[in-house]
């Protein structure tokens, strides 16, 4: 189907400082008339999308939209229509959501929605959700392996960590996996590991990081519940998407000691890579901090990813 057959549609997720996040059901009279689903709505010819969505959230909800960041692009095809759904996150606004047009509201918890039917495209929008703001990446080759473990037991508790240590042999990197793996699920989080999948098929994590060679050759998503991958350029986020994964790490963004002699993307760099439309959630990669943050989010980034800033 041709792009001047599909609606461009724009949607936004309300988000408490909690991490919650607000669905609406869709009025009778549309279709899929009870379905949930995030607010939002075409987009009218002249408008940017967070126009757009300032005026639908207006228009729905009563409230006055007053930060917003691009988040996530998405084409889905329904029975009735194609759309091109752009997201973004929404991070204040004035006023309290009101009922303008029948609909009802719920605040959700990522990973744990409580309402039904849920709208066909907002499957993995949902799971994007349970993503954490921040992504934290293993560097025992720097600091050594009992610093690394001491440094996941006793700081901070990061919602996803990924162990990435590529001079480490495959027995040993198994032991310092399973010995990772019992700290991170024990402060409730998520550890994933940058490997050969066939490596980690019995190794106790949630899931595999891609660099950019293993996604070069890879057919199909492999079998985990989490999988990403590293991108330098705006073809490899592209395929990231298309092949169903479910983020990508974005860089490098600034000056880093891992890339000695490497130019870096910069911010203007980074969101040309995105100017597509990101299809997954992108953490920025390279030189950040948690300083980074919000300018990674206003350049279309989920969040950041940290090496050194991690651990320090």
């Amino acid at each position: 189907m041709s792009d001047s057959k599909i609606i461009e549609v724009v949607a936004g997720a309300l988000m408490r400082p909690d991490g919650s996040f607000m669905l609406g059901s869709r009025p009778e009279g549309k279709p899929y008339a009870g379905y949930w689903e995030f607010p939002g709505g075409k987009v009218e010819p002249g408008e940017s999308g967070e126009q757009a969505l300032a005026r639908e959230l207006y228009e729905e909800m009563g409230i006055e939209m007053e930060a917003a960041t691009p988040w996530l692009t998405k084409v889905h095809h329904y029975e009735h229509a194609s759309v091109r759904l752009s997201f973004f996150q929404v991070w204040a606004w004035r006023g309290e959501p009101q009922s303008r047009e029948g609909q009802r509201f719920a605040w959700q918890t990522p990973g744990a929605c409580t309402v039904q039917p849920m709208l066909p495209a907002n499957g993995p929008i949902l799971k994007s959700l349970e993503l954490p703001a921040v992504y934290a990446i293993s560097c025992a080759h720097e600091i050594g392996v009992d610093a690394q473990l001491r440094r996941l037991e006793q700081g901070p508790a990061w919602s996803v960590v990924q162990i990435r240590e590529p001079g480490m042999p495959r027995e040993e990197l198994a032991d310092f996996v399973a010995k990772a793996a019992a700290i991170v699920h024990g402060r409730g989080g998520k550890l994933l590991v940058n490997a050969d999948p066939a490596w980690a098929m019995e190794w106790p994590v949630d899931g595999v990081h891609l660099n950019a060679a293993r996604l070069a050759s890879l057919t199909e998503r492999p079998a985990f519940a989490w999988v990403g991958a590293s991108a330098h350029d705006a073809a490899q986020v592209a395929r990231i998407g298309e092949l169903g994964l479910d983020y990508a790490l974005l860089g490098h963004v600034a000056a880093t000691p891992s890339h000695p002699g490497a130019a870096p993307l910069g911010w203007d760099g980074f969101r040309q890579c995105l100017a597509a439309g990101a299809p997954v959630p992108v953490y920025a990669l390279g030189g950040m901090s948690l300083d980074d943050l919000d300018a990674a989010r206003r350049h279309g980034a989920h969040g950041v990813a940290l090496m050194r800033g991690a651990w320090r």
